[in-house]
C-alpha cells in the first residue's frame, strides 16, 4: 500500500479504557522486538507504563487506529510549564506505514493545548529513523541521558535514617508539601510542577514521594514508583523524579536525597533505578559516586532547542521515558 494510503486510513483519538490491555502487550511487542528478544512480549517484566499513567489526571494517551484495530499509542505528560512523551509504541507489522507520524502531529496539537513552552523526549540515541521523525516536529537532540542502576547495600542502609515519605503525613501536612515542592522544581525551571504526578502516585498506591529537610525547610523530594502494577515493579525502585534545592550545598542535599532513596528501595528488597542527563554534570558524578552504573542509555531531544533543566546547576533526576 502507498505510503499516502497508509496514513489515510490511521485514525487518532483518545485511548480507551477497555484498550488498556492491547495497548500494554503492543508496547511490549514493539521494544521486545526492537531490542531483539527471542519473547518479544517478556519485555519490561512486571512493570506496567500504560495503565497508571493512562489513570493520571496529568497525561493524555493518544490512540492510533486501523478502522477499529489499535495499532499504536503515545503517552504524553505534563509536568506544569513542561511536557514529555513516550512511550510512543506501534504494532511492529505497521512500522513504516505512517503511524508514528499521525501519532506526533496530535501529540503536538495536546503540547499546543496545554501551553506547555518546553517539551521533550528519550530515544534511541543509535536510530537515526526515530531520531529523524523528531526533527521532522522540531526536536533537536542533545546530551546523552543515562538510566542508572543500584542495588543498595544493606550494610550501608542499615542504620539510615529511615526516609520520610509524603504518604505518612497528614492530608493537610501532604498538600503543604506538594505546594513546596513545587516551588523548590519552580526555581529549577520556571512553571516546572510535579503536582499532578505526585497526586497520582498517592491516589493509585503505585509508590510513594521521598522527602528530605533541613528543619522545616525542603531540601529535595523524589517520586518513587515500586509495587504491583506501578512502572517500577516489585524488583525496581523506579525514581521517575527527583530534585534538590539549588544553590549553595545543592551537591550535599542531593547526596541525602539519594540516600533517602535508597533506604527507602531498601526496605523493600528493590534495585534502585534512576535517569540522569549528562548535562547536569554533578548529579551525575554524585550518583557515579555512590556506585550507580549506566544500565542503558539514550538522547534526550527537546523542543525548542534550549537546555532548559538539563543545565549543570540543576540536580534533577528522570529520563522522559
Amino acid at each position: 500500500m502507498p505510503m499516502n494510503q497508509s496514513i489515510q486510513t490511521i485514525k487518532v483519538g483518545p485511548l480507551k479504557e477497555s484498550e488498556l490491555g492491547e495497548a500494554d502487550r503492543i508496547v511490549r511487542l514493539a521494544f521486545g522486538t526492537f531490542f531483539g528478544l527471542a519473547n518479544p512480549l517478556e519485555c519490561m517484566g512486571d512493570r506496567h507504563f500504560m495503565t497508571p499513567r493512562w489513570r493520571s489526571s496529568n497525561v493524555k494517551v493518544i490512540a492510533a487506529r486501523e478502522r477499529d484495530r489499535l495499532v499504536g499509542s503515545n503517552v504524553v505528560t505534563r509536568w506544569g510549564s513542561f511536557g514529555f512523551f513516550g512511550p510512543l509504541t506501534v504494532q511492529p507489522e505497521y512500522w513504516g506505514r505512517g503511524v508514528g507520524q499521525r501519532l506526533m502531529e496530535a501529540t503536538m496539537t495536546t503540547f499546543d493545548r496545554w501551553g506547555v513552552r518546553h517539551t521533550g523526549l528519550y530515544t534511541f540515541a543509535q536510530s537515526a529513523k526515530h531520531v529523524g521523525l523528531y526533527q521532522k516536529f522540531g526536536y533537536w537532540p542533545r546530551y546523552l541521558t543515562g538510566v542508572m542502576t543500584l542495588a543498595p547495600d544493606g550494610a550501608r542502609t542499615e542504620y539510615a535514617k529511615a526516609p520520610m515519605l509524603l504518604s505518612a503525613l497528614k492530608k493537610s501536612e501532604r498538600e503543604s508539601a506538594i505546594e513546596a515542592c513545587g516551588r523548590l522544581t519552580h526555581r529549577i525551571d520556571k512553571g516546572l510542577d510535579l503536582g499532578g504526578e505526585i497526586r497520582s502516585v498517592l491516589a493509585q498506591r503505585t509508590g510513594d514521594v521521598v522527602l528530605t529537610y533541613t528543619r522545616k525547610a525542603l531540601d529535595a523530594f523524589a517520586v518513587c514508583l515500586h509495587g504491583a502494577g506501578s512502572e517500577g515493579g516489585e524488583k525496581t525502585c523506579y525514581v521517575k523524579f527527583g530534585a534538590a534545592r539549588g544553590g549553595a550545598g545543592a551537591a550535599e542535599r542531593f547526596d541525602r536525597l539519594l540516600e533517602a532513596c535508597e533506604a527507602f528501595a531498601s526496605s523493600r528488597g528493590a534495585t534502585v533505578e534512576a535517569g540522569v542527563n549528562m548535562a547536569r554534570e554533578d548529579a551525575y558524578r554524585c550518583l557515579r559516586s555512590r556506585g550507580y552504573r549506566v544500565d542503558k542509555q539514550g538522547v534526550a531531544m527537546q523542543r525548542p532547542h534550549l537546555e532548559g533543566f538539563n543545565r549543570a546547576d540543576a540536580f534533577v533526576i528522570d529520563d522522559w521515558r
